[in-house]
């Protein structure tokens, strides 16, 4: 894919989505290495490649010509997504941002705003995607590029559910946090106390404690009513932490429920538990030594 399109219409927002929607994505390539890149080894994921006027060797035939031999190659399944934007909200963005336009650093911006649209003229009308981004903030412009460009929407947020000790404080990053120290704890029982809460019997000790149940329904519940919303925003990763004291029962117990009711609605959830992994790093197996 050739992504173009007059400076400030979005082209390195747009490059940037298709890089988290999983494109190899390379800005401001100089066209006479693009055949060096194509008759290389075969690529494993497709091609973003960003076009405009501060690119080396940028000439508008030569633009044309690597359209029309992409288009030819049957091998080759080419697309132009052209960002537009009119003279007067280009003009608008250069003023907030106080830069200099590529094609008039030393005049006015809407001096240089007016060369590169006629300049860029015939590369638009070869556009397969012509998208007008006058009226988009770049969140929408994020949600317009994954709605057309994203195979599997709903993975594109990676989630991570952790849980923790209190004892050792939230871990950083953590997006959402939930506190269980009010749920029933198995560390008092003998029997469940060596254990974490991935056994079964520690799992079913906490979840007989009545508010177990609506507690884990209404956390789930929002965490997916939250997801859609977050991922409209154009956020790429979301961590949601347990806490309980030792971090080995309720909170372990608590993040293997959602982890794996989230991913039973399609999104892709990763499990850690923080106390568990460095319990594991720091006693041989042997020794039997619980936290």
């Amino acid at each position: 894919m050739l992504v173009t399109g007059p400076s400030g219409a979005g082209r390195s927002t747009a490059i940037n989505v298709l890089e988290d929607l999983g494109f190899e994505s390379i800005d401001n390539l100089p066209l006479n290495l693009l055949p060096r890149l194509l008759d290389g080894p075969p690529l494993e994921r497709p091609l973003a490649l960003g076009l405009d006027v501060r690119n080396r060797d940028f000439e508008v035939n030569a633009v044309l010509d690597t359209i029309r031999r992409l288009a030819a190659d049957p091998e080759i399944d080419s697309e132009v997504l052209y960002l537009d934007c009119t003279q007067e909200v280009l003009l608008r963005r250069f003023s907030e941002t106080r830069r200099r336009h590529p094609m008039s650093p030393g005049d006015a911006p809407g001096v240089g705003i007016v060369r590169e649209i006629e300049l860029l003229a015939p590369i638009r009308h070869q556009a397969t995607v012509l998208l007008d981004t006058s009226e988009l903030s770049p969140h929408e412009l994020r949600a317009a590029l994954q709605e057309w460009y994203d195979p599997e929407p709903a993975r594109r947020l990676a989630i991570s559910v952790q849980s923790f000790s209190y004892k050792r404080g939230v871990p950083r990053g953590v997006d959402l946090v939930f506190d269980c120290r009010f749920l029933r704890n198995p560390y008092w029982e003998p029997a469940l106390r060596a254990r974490d809460g991935r056994d079964s019997g520690v799992a079913g000790y906490v979840a007989a404690d009545p508010l177990c149940a609506p507690f884990f329904d209404k956390v789930a519940d929002m965490v997916l009513l939250l997801l859609p919303a977050f991922q409209a925003e154009g956020k790429s990763h979301l961590t949601i932490g347990f806490g309980c004291t030792g971090g080995k029962h309720r909170s372990v117990m608590m993040t293997e429920k959602l982890g794996k009711a989230l991913a039973n609605q399609g999104w892709q959830a990763s499990i850690r538990h923080r106390e568990l992994e460095r319990h594991a790093r720091s006693v041989p197996p042997q020794a039997g030594v619980s936290l």
